[in-house]
């Protein structure tokens, strides 16, 4: 089934579980007549096509409906079989077997929404010989979040599939967070673009750091500085085995009672 009969089969859900396609259209923010020209194969004068589920209006649908923003591309004929056999565009789609590595199914308000499985950076898959973080007390293996948790309480990240866990390590950034702490990491960001707090490497060791970039009479350095006062500020410069794995969104940081 290819991705315009998805997106199709994917809006007529969405409209019978908004209620119909003027609700639709007001919780996503678009055009009810180009809803109606779209369910109803309508033909431009131009071009002739039938009008199609572009990817903005697919990226407005979702979020309206509080889903993330990859929902309208994936197939759910779990969903579809609501609709009966003579509303379904295309051939019959069967569910990807990775699906089930990145979302798992609950039921709100009788829609069913993808919550998103935020997993455990792979230190192993990142460098040949696996990459070493320093005083890690165990790991967080993975968070099953709803949509709208993320959306709450997570800003500012490129895609929820770029999203990782990181369980903190060492303490050279207390106060903001102890060994074991969770951090959220966006993997979509892999450079030092402007200062922030970021996940990264020097050979083989990995680093939880606020990168300031210093412009200098050479070139600019990259400073990397603890919020622990007892740890020395050290610059990252040309030719060192440096890698930026994402950008630190989030942390939690732990108290004992």
């Amino acid at each position: 089934m290819d991705i315009r009969s998805i997106r199709l089969n994917n809006l007529k859900y969405a409209v019978l579980e908004a209620g119909g396609v003027d609700r639709l259209a007001e919780r996503a923010g678009v055009s009810r007549k180009y809803l109606d020209q779209i369910l109803q194969g309508f033909q431009g004068k131009r071009d002739k096509n039938p009008r199609r589920v572009g990817d903005a209006l697919a990226g407005k649908i979702s979020l309206g409906l509080g889903l993330h923003d990859s929902w309208m591309d994936q197939p759910h004929p779990d969903l579809w079989r609501a609709l009966g056999a003579d509303e379904l565009a295309g051939e019959p789609a069967e569910v990807p077997a990775g699906r089930l590595l990145s979302f798992s199914h609950s039921r709100l308000g009788g829609l069913i929404r993808d919550n998103v499985l935020i997993s455990q950076f792979d230190t192993g898959g990142a460098m040949g010989n696996g990459l070493e973080l320093r005083d890690q007390p165990g790991v967080i293996q993975s968070w099953n979040v709803s949509p709208e948790w993320l959306q709450k309480n997570v800003r500012g990240f490129s895609s929820p599939k770029n999203l990782c866990i990181v369980t903190g390590f060492g303490d050279s950034m207390r106060p903001m967070f102890n060994p074991g702490d969770p951090l959220i990491v966006d993997r979509g960001v892999q450079a030092v673009e402007y200062d922030a707090i970021y996940f990264f490497r020097v050979g083989s060791e990995g680093f939880i750091k606020r990168l300031q970039r210093i412009p200098t009479a050479t070139g600019l350095v990259v400073r990397a500085k603890s919020e622990n006062t007892k740890y020395d500020a050290w610059d990252i410069t040309e030719g060192m085995d440096f890698e930026v794995f994402g950008r630190v969104l989030k942390v939690w940081r732990s108290e004992d009672f």
